[in-house]
């Protein structure tokens, strides 16, 4: 008997963006000093090692802890919407960029206890992140990609 996985590209995306982060947050720890910084293009883009309690630009950082909460959370509620919805593919992408994202800056959290962060882009001074946030960024861009393309399709502007 042979099983058929509903949404494919969501549990993909998820792996895919939950593998790379971790690897590259396990690399930073190994090979850096916390705070070194490695500048691949001097005064534009650096790899440093850093952490951050909290969420995006260590906003809540004196959060107690929910943080890992609502990352186990939004996770779970993500595994349960492939589950039981078909998605399109842009929302399969999505869904499951955002489940890896989640889940990267979320085993940290259950884990250490804190995020590690690396890229950093000082051209712009930008908050250092890493490749979790990443992830949910290229998320939300899909979904609203989804979002567009539904509206379209069903004669509506979104």
């Amino acid at each position: 008997m042979r099983i058929r996985h509903k949404n494919k590209g969501f549990w993909f995306a998820g792996f895919l963006g939950f593998a790379i982060d971790q690897v590259t947050k396990f690399l930073v720890t190994q090979f850096f000093s916390l705070g070194q910084s490695i500048p691949l293009l001097p005064g534009v883009f650096h790899l440093t090692y850093v952490t951050n309690k909290g969420a995006a630009f260590s906003l809540f950082s004196n959060s107690g802890g929910w943080l890992k909460w609502v990352s186990l959370g939004v996770s779970l509620a993500l595994v349960v919407l492939a589950l039981r919805v078909n998605l399109s593919r842009w929302e399969q992408v999505g869904y499951g960029c955002i489940l890896g994202g989640a889940l990267g800056n979320g085993v940290d959290r259950l884990v250490k206890g804190e995020v590690v962060d690396l890229l950093d882009f000082r051209l712009i001074h930008f908050p250092v992140f890493n490749l979790a946030d990443v992830a949910i960024n290229i998320g939300v861009g899909c979904l609203l990609i989804a979002a567009f393309r539904e509206g379209r399709r069903n004669g509506r502007s979104v």
